[in-house]
């Protein structure tokens, strides 16, 4: 793999028609000559299938859930693809349940830090303040402006959690003793984070939670298997995948 640049890092397995093709889908967009809204309307014309494949995966794993008590904990929020899809889910899915809350941690700013287990193989080239995205600001409006139209929406859906997660979670937890999880979605990528939410989220779950893991046995991302074999173990859990999708690997907790 070649050096260093936040594409390659974002998209390192892309082929070269792969890369071109927002470009593509871009110039149809814009030529395009209706409202914004109709585009958007008929979003699936502009979607990458790869992006589909994703919200699809994420769907699957919420009904998986919906059965369980507890909040959804997403680690790694980056530009919100995943926050807003589980807000969306939940007021269609499950409208009337008021206590399952998303709370979201990032940086917003990259990887406060690489450990040397995350630069290990081809992942040598990752560098602290890679996959930077300062979101926060416009997720907090976006969330507003969905729990505006949603049932129960006077009650807050989306809770975003800013900082190094190595000191953000301990704190969370020690400051939220009624918090108990349905999902906690590990994207944080690296080691260190990762193995300190896991520690901290995991004695919240219980049976029938789901825990996933968007980059296990990804070479790309080598520190969450490994924070996820220290910690758990991987004879300790039936980690599954869906067979459409080719990276998200999950586990109910039993």
């Amino acid at each position: 793999m070649t050096q260093a640049s936040d594409k390659a890092v974002e998209g390192g397995f892309r082929t070269g028609a792969e890369r071109e093709e927002a470009t593509r889908l871009k110039a149809c967009f814009d030529r395009n000559p209706e409202a914004w809204e109709k585009k958007l309307e008929n979003f699936p014309k502009y979607v990458r299938r790869q992006n589909l494949t994703r919200f699809l995966a994420l769907y699957e794993i919420y009904k998986r859930i919906l059965p369980v008590k507890g909040s959804i904990v997403e680690c790694g929020v980056f530009r919100g693809f995943g926050t807003m899809t589980w807000a969306k889910l939940s007021a269609i899915l499950e409208p009337v349940n008021l206590t399952r809350r998303i709370y979201g941690f990032d940086s917003f700013a990259g990887f406060p830090s690489v450990g040397a287990i995350d630069n290990a193989g081809i992942a040598a080239h990752v560098k602290a303040g890679d996959l930077y995205a300062d979101s926060e600001a416009e997720l907090r409006e976006l969330a507003a402006i969905n729990d505006s139209t949603r049932y129960l929406g006077h009650i807050p859906k989306v809770n975003l959690i800013r900082g190094d997660a190595t000191h953000t979670i301990p704190k969370f937890v020690e400051s939220t003793p009624h918090l108990l999880i349905s999902l906690l979605f590990m994207d944080f990528d690296l080691f260190e984070p990762t193995k300190v939410a896991l520690q901290h989220f995991l004695p919240r779950m219980p049976k029938g939670a789901v825990l996933a893991f968007d980059e296990l046995d990804n070479p790309l991302w080598p520190g969450e298997t490994a924070a996820m074999l220290e910690v758990c173990g991987a004879a300790n859990l039936r980690i599954e995948r869906l067979e459409f999708d080719p990276y998200i690997g999950f586990a109910v907790i039993e």
